[in-house]
């Protein structure tokens, strides 16, 4: 892997599942594995070779997240975090600017390397409205985890997604605490712009990297259960949460196509169903009416469907709703949801 000009001053572990074999209990803390190193990344030539000019003969997966100041179309993008095996970059958009982020544009729209990462659908945002980059080919925790809920014969209640901080804390995935996240929001709260400051301080550095660290074993722990249709819907969910707030002109022409229903899963009286993204506008003044008093309406909707409901809230777009799914839950939503405009 290249690295930059100088030794690194950072490191940490990055926990792979041999290190703990995969096993029930494992926890990855508990590996002596020697520490990789935290690049800080202001120049593309500092950036792996094959990251930078992705190819089907060097295929990759890596862990990925991104930080900023209210990131999404209209916030900051601050920093990329990128996980290896034997090392981890902080690629920062504040120094390395424009010219270091539309280097990454290849590797973060290309189908050779998989991103690992939880819950992209504001890092898309903002990757799409800021820099103009299509992110494609992810693997979403946040989609696998409610997948193998679903799997496993657990139902999931409308909004319960697990949180990073929820599935870090899962013994089947690490089954460890992440009490520095708690500590970080609450910097965040006290200065929103807490991503922008540089130098990059040690504990910048630190949580920066442990959001990305544990992203590889997790991956490893939840494919090895995945079976082939959840694989599937997982790549489906992946592509809209990818496309979810990144609205365009074109319908999406320009984005990577959807994976098509695989034969493997076309059993015959059980296939699956499409799934789609639709957005509808909301009226000026009628979004109180489809949320409804503390939220009462649209929890309803989002019972009666088999559906994901999202809104643009504070970060925008303000005025859109955004559904995913099977594409006749996704019709039934629709029209509860214009059934709530009128009323």
């Amino acid at each position: 892997m290249a690295s930059s000009n100088h030794p690194p001053s950072h490191r940490t572990h990055v926990p792979l599942p041999s290190d703990s074999e995969c096993v029930a209990g494992g926890n990855p803390f508990d590996d002596e594995a020697p520490p990789v190193p935290i690049h800080i990344v202001t120049n593309a030539s500092q950036l792996p070779a094959e990251f930078l000019n992705p190819s089907p003969e060097k295929q990759l997966v890596v862990g990925f997240d991104c930080e900023g100041v209210d990131l999404c179309r209209n916030g900051t993008l601050c920093i990329v975090q990128l996980a290896f095996q034997d090392a981890i970059y902080l690629v920062d958009a504040i120094e390395g600017g424009e010219v270091l982020i539309n280097a990454c544009k290849p590797a973060l729209e290309s189908s050779y390397i998989k991103k690992v990462i939880h819950d992209c659908k504001r890092d898309s945002e903002a990757l799409y409205f800021q820099f103009g980059i299509k992110l494609n080919n992810v693997m979403d925790t946040q989609i696998a985890y409610s997948l193998l809920e679903e799997q496993e014969g657990r139902t999931r209640l409308p909004d319960d997604n697990i949180s990073f901080v929820g599935l870090l804390a899962d013994p089947r995935y690490c089954g460890i605490s992440y009490q520095e996240k708690e500590e970080v929001r609450l910097l965040l709260r006290q200065d929103p712009k807490f991503w922008k400051y540089r130098p990059l301080s040690e504990l910048m550095v630190r949580a920066a990297a442990d959001d990305v660290r544990f992203l590889l074993y997790i991956y490893h722990m939840m494919m090895k259960k995945l079976n082939e249709r959840s694989l599937w819907h997982l790549a489906v969910r992946g592509a809209l949460y990818c496309r979810c707030f990144c609205i365009n002109d074109n319908n999406y022409a320009d984005w990577p196509s959807i994976p098509p229903i695989p034969d493997n899963v076309m059993v015959e009286g059980d296939a699956p169903e499409e799934e789609i993204l639709s957005i509808l506008d909301v009226p000026q003044g009628k979004m109180g009416r489809v949320i409804g008093r503390k939220g009462v309406s649209i929890l309803s909707i989002k019972e009666s469907c088999n559906a994901e409901i999202h809104f643009g809230g504070a970060k925008g777009p303000p005025d859109k709703v955004f559904i995913l799914g099977p594409v006749r839950q996704v019709r039934k939503a629709a029209a509860m949801l214009r059934g709530r405009m009128m009323d």
